[in-house]
């Protein structure tokens, strides 16, 4: 494969719509347009970023195809630094794939997913860590992880990698001159100045962790499992939040018999929100299932909401199930008060003494305000900060960092075991290039190869 050949894909999702967009890109971009367009003037002579009404012809037949608009952008200011052409058309299924046929009739490749946003990595424009998030954007389920995301794509993370790079590159070289040109009139590295420098280096990586948990939780939601015994209002406690029925609510014991998983927006913070089956003892061989499937999900929850019954007194299962969730994040959601009390409270912070308790009647719609906050302030003290954190969202980048911090820490202790400058050099370098690899500097094509893979067709 050819990374400077001209590639098309449909950039906008299939189905019907008012509008499709097939976008090429390459040094054949216009050219190729041009050979199947018609409209007042030649794509060829029009200046960049215009764009013009005509129709796509059949090269051989004549046959008019489509009715289109098309936009004509010559590198270098696109979003992958060649010549990008846009065909916007009528968007039904057939119509598009035959604009993008015909594309590719003229010598076109069909481009691979994320191929667009490869080449923009490849010719500069953005580095592997901007890249990345612009996937994220695509991706984000709430306001606020889309405002981490753009920020991501605007540079912000980058800019902070490069600095810390930029800081140990700064000691590395005077480390170097140090040792090569004793002569020199340089100030000789010594241990405490390179503490200094690595401890800063070492804070900035830590204060940068710090938000790792809550940036994967922004950039990837938070996985929320509902559980408790048949018939406490799980469904109801599903269909609050999501603003919606989604799940089947009768005074049925056991209705919910498999698991159901909806996302929804929780002040800012995305929550995967999973209803099980009740949990509990049953000859139902289809409710078994189901509940063996929501022990399964139990295991991979990042927060648990238990909902027990305030107009009944603490049963077995409860007690199971609080036992389960003990050492969770877990709120315990009291529901049903708008029904005499039975539940015994003391009972009840004794078997479970730390958990975040929210009393609730669904049936009312009262205290979800206060779960919401709940919920925010166990992850986010609050709602989720203001624009000027920068969280750290994605995996890769979570694991270089910590891969770096180990390094700076080796250098620390070289420094304080009192270990040749030279030696705490090796550290410093690891650590230099480790956080390279976030911004793409540093990372083989394979890696490339394997992160834009995960793209979508046609960005």
């Amino acid at each position: 494969m050819d990374h400077f050949d001209t590639i098309a894909a449909i950039s906008t999702p299939m189905g019907e719509g008012g509008i499709a967009v097939v976008r090429v890109s390459g040094k054949d971009a216009v050219d190729a347009v041009d050979n199947i367009y018609k409209g007042k003037h030649d794509l060829s002579t029009v200046e960049s970023h215009t764009i013009h009404y005509g129709h796509l012809i059949h090269p051989q037949s004549g046959e008019n195809i489509e009715e289109v608009m098309v936009t004509v952008l010559r590198e270098p200011r696109t979003y992958t630094k060649e010549d990008v052409v846009e065909v916007n058309c009528h968007g039904g299924i057939a119509s598009v794939k035959r604009v993008l046929q015909l594309v590719l009739d003229q010598g076109v490749r069909l481009a691979e997913p994320g191929e667009f946003t490869k080449r923009a990595f490849l010719n500069g424009r953005i580095d592997l860590s901007q890249a990345e998030a612009v996937m994220d954007l695509i991706r984000s389920k709430t306001d606020r992880a889309m405002d981490v995301a753009q920020q991501q794509v605007e540079g912000r993370l980058s800019k902070m990698i490069q600095s810390l790079r930029q800081e140990i590159l700064e000691t590395l070289a005077h480390i170097e001159v140090t040792i090569d040109y004793p002569e020199h009139d340089v100030e000789e590295v010594t241990h405490e100045l390179l503490l200094n420098k690595s401890t800063k280096v070492k804070e900035e990586i830590e204060r940068l962790l710090q938000t790792a948990e809550q940036g994967k939780i922004l950039r990837e939601g938070l996985s929320t499992v509902i559980i408790g015994r048949p018939n406490v209002g799980k469904s109801s406690l599903m269909n609050a939040l999501v603003h919606e029925n989604k799940a089947i609510v009768t005074d049925v014991p056991g209705t919910t018999r498999d698991v159901l998983e909806e996302y929804v927006n929780v002040r800012g913070v995305p929550l995967k929100l999973v209803d099980t089956a009740g949990i509990r003892e049953t000859e139902d061989i289809v409710e078994r299932i189901g509940v063996e499937r929501s022990r399964e999900v139990l295991k991979q929850a990042d927060l648990i909401l238990l909902v027990l019954n305030y107009a009944e007194p603490l049963s077995d299962e409860d007690r199971q199930l609080l036992n389960l969730v003990q050492d969770m994040k877990s709120i315990l959601i009291i529901n049903k008060t708008d029904l005499d009390p039975q539940i015994d409270m003391e009972e009840l912070k004794s078997l479970h003494d730390e958990a975040l308790i929210v009393t609730t009647s669904l049936i009312e719609d009262a205290g979800l305000d206060q779960l919401e906050q709940a919920i925010s302030e166990l992850y986010f003290t609050g709602d989720v900060q203001g624009g000027d954190v920068t969280y750290v969202s994605n995996a890769r980048h979570i694991s270089l960092l910590k891969q770096a911090q180990r390094s700076i820490e080796e250098a620390i202790n070289g420094i304080h075991a009192g270990v040749p400058v030279d030696v705490v050099q090796i550290d410093l370098q690891k650590a230099w290039e480790t956080l390279g690899e976030i911004i793409g500097d540093a990372v083989n094509e394979s890696l490339i190869d394997q992160l834009f893979s995960q793209f979508c067709l046609g960005k």
